[in-house]
């Protein structure tokens, strides 16, 4: 299947070292901002243009769908849920709201496969109702995955052309953790049992269960695991298509991106083979709990900026790691050089005479 993706360039290397120069000039003792320097050397790289400027218009886009397999008793939640909490998002009441706010982010929800109808305002790039259940049948047809993917790519095109200078894909949908888990497991050739968590929080018997419908739908996928628009159709949904091609995209248009949990991971898994060199226009922002994320993360060689034990989705880990991001990029823009603030640096003399 074609994806029209080309690989992508790199962040601009020669802006980096320029970056890195000016780090040394910085009014601090060199590298003592530690992973700050590193971050804000990687703004300006994506950017071209050192110094970096701050993010004016932070964007989070919430890819919504529901997954058939969900009806089988692998989250500890019902579908309904998904639907009641893009209503949620819409009215300002969930976590990904309020850690917008303090970040200085806005939120976009894009519902592409809620099993229901949600409001119009987010409903325009809907591609079906559900994805199919995928431990017994495909999650899309050929049509369908060929519409999600476009999706993906026209939402993020739209953010970028409306000003957006950083994005962060969240996802919601009850039950998404078992087809991220099935794409992760297939493409870092993990066992069922060493990738499945927990999710919502399934007891035991809905983690056997979870484990059960991972093994059968991996089964299903490993034929087409060679060709990523393939193993989406079968393996992944139509949410995880669209992020699948937002995060290309972004990369194509030379976005930066700051990286969610399992469920975004593991669409980045996939953008990554799509459009290679993807990756570099990405940070990972933090380690979740679950263990698919994980071993997604070491498999793109990202880092994680932090763990805090966290597994909401949404959007919400890249969210609390925005503000270290801007951190970066304030410290690197905005502190004075030696020169312009007048302070010796370590190998000149002092300018003052110390007579005992």
């Amino acid at each position: 299947m074609t994806h029209g993706f080309a690989p992508v360039t790199a962040p601009d290397a020669r802006v980096r070292a320029a970056a890195e120069q000016r780090q040394t000039q910085l009014t601090k003792p060199a590298g003592s901002l530690g992973k700050l320097e590193a971050l804000g050397n990687w703004v300006a790289a994506c950017q071209g243009v050192c110094p970096p400027r701050q993010f004016e218009r932070a964007r989070v886009v919430i890819f919504a769908g529901d997954h058939g397999v969900a009806k089988h008793g692998v989250s500890a939640y019902p579908s309904e849920v998904t639907g009641q909490m893009v209503a949620n998002f819409l009215a300002g009441g969930a976590a990904v709201n309020a850690l917008a706010a303090v970040a200085g982010a806005t939120v976009r929800v894009a519902d592409i496969a809620v099993d229901g109808d949600t409001d119009p305002s987010v409903a325009q790039h809907k591609v079906r109702r559900s994805s199919g259940a995928i431990d017994r049948e495909d999650a899309l047809t050929e049509d369908e995955i060929a519409a999600a993917l476009t999706a993906g790519r026209a939402i993020a095109d739209e953010e970028i052309d409306a000003g957006a200078d950083v994005l962060i894909a969240g996802d919601m949908g009850i039950g998404n953790t078992t087809p991220a888990t099935v794409l992760i497991a297939t493409l870092t050739g993990t066992e069922p049992v060493a990738a499945v968590g927990r999710g919502t929080g399934v007891d035991d018997a809905g983690w056997i269960r979870k484990v059960a419908a991972i093994r059968d739908a991996m089964r299903r996928a490993r034929p087409v695991a060679k060709d990523p628009v393939d193993l989406l159709r079968v393996a992944g949904g139509a949410d995880f298509a669209a992020m699948t091609g937002f995060l290309a995209q972004a990369a194509t248009r030379r976005t930066p991106v700051i990286l969610d949990g399992v469920v975004v991971t593991a669409a980045a898994l996939v953008a990554e083979d799509l459009a290679a060199g993807a990756k570099a226009w990405w940070l990972a922002g933090h380690r979740s709990t679950e263990p698919a994320h994980d071993l997604a993360l070491k498999h793109l060689r990202l880092e994680p900026l932090i763990d805090l034990e966290m597994r909401l989705g949404e959007g919400s880990g890249a969210l609390t790691v925005l503000p270290i991001l801007r951190a970066a990029v304030a410290t690197l823009a905005e502190m004075s050089t030696f020169a312009d603030a007048g302070v010796s640096t370590a190998d000149e003399p002092d300018s003052v005479d110390l007579v005992k």
